[in-house]
């Protein structure tokens, strides 16, 4: 695969309120590669959001560089999308506005006509075809973010930043979003970079799922790939013989091993290459520490 998003070592750091400087993460190395579904899991404080903003353009490394397209982040571009916690609607827009909005800072010469069919499309990409008329006032939380995720589509970007974009919604409306989003993404071959904190949530979404270690002086710990099929339900993912083992093994970083990996890395453990974690294919009776080993 042809590799679109490489972070070079990158670190943040800020002053310190008696003097010197705090470190929230540092020497962080990764490559996602186009078409790619990547999901980062970790506690607050390790830098997740701050790594995301950096990726966006909307802040800078203390050290090293990002590399998109083989060329260094030099601040915001239409070519990476943002969508955030919260939906970040204009209140005086109507859903096809909020949209078409966001599609005429993009074509910029495109005719009223070209824009309005653009922004349709989009609202229908994600289940929204009938309230384009409709005020965000209007609109369910989950209808909200749908909008956000139209806007984003819209523009037509090379990559999608998420940060959590479903956490504030109950969790009905959630799996339907996420549902929408993996199919969404499979269809367009979007490339997609993620912050979570739900280990189900980047199971079913994710390609591979990205471990940070506690802040600060957060690292990125390892790399799991998601053995689940392409094709995977929602509801049927639990029945896969890898499912509790995948599971398993990221519950027992987040509670345990986050702050351990940390404080005392293991023998061998180089940051510019995080170990990938894969599942061995074993039956699934064996235990999840049998059936997981690094590679």
């Amino acid at each position: 695969m042809t590799r679109q998003i490489s972070i070079e070592g990158i670190a943040k750091r800020y002053p310190a309120p008696g003097g010197g400087e705090t470190t929230i993460f540092e020497n962080l190395w990764l490559r996602v590669d186009r078409g790619e579904f990547v999901c980062v899991i970790g506690h607050s404080g390790c830098g997740k959001t701050t790594v995301l903003n950096i990726l966006a353009g909307l802040d800078q490394p203390s050290e090293g560089c990002v590399i998109v397209d083989e060329k260094e982040i030099a601040g915001p571009s239409l070519d990476r999308a943002v969508i955030f916690q919260g939906h970040a609607l204009l209140p005086w827009k109507t859903v096809l506005g909020n949209v078409a909005y966001a599609v005429s800072s993009r074509w910029r010469r495109a005719s009223r006509a070209e824009v309005e069919e653009r922004a349709r499309r989009a609202i229908a990409t994600v289940g929204l075809a009938g309230s384009e008329d409709k005020k965000p006032s209007e609109l369910s939380g989950g209808m909200k973010q749908r909008v956000g995720i139209a806007r984003a589509l819209a523009i037509e970007p090379k990559i999608l930043l998420m940060d959590e974009p479903f956490s504030a919604l109950d969790a009905l409306t959630r799996g339907t979003l996420q549902e929408e989003a993996r199919r969404i993404c499979r269809e367009t071959g979007q490339t997609v970079y993620m912050i979570t904190h739900d280990v189900d949530e980047a199971i079913y979404l994710a390609d591979r799922i990205v471990l940070m270690t506690n802040g600060p002086m957060a690292k990125i710990a390892e790399i799991v790939v998601n053995p689940l099929p392409a094709d995977r339900r929602q509801g049927e993912i639990h029945h896969d013989p890898n499912y509790y083992a995948l599971r398993n093994h990221l519950l027992d970083f987040l509670v345990s091993r986050s702050v351990s990996f940390r404080d005392d890395p293991p023998a061998g453990y180089d940051p510019r290459n995080p170990p990938i974690v894969r599942l061995d294919g074993g039956e699934a009776s064996r235990s999840p520490a049998a059936a997981i080993r690094a590679a």
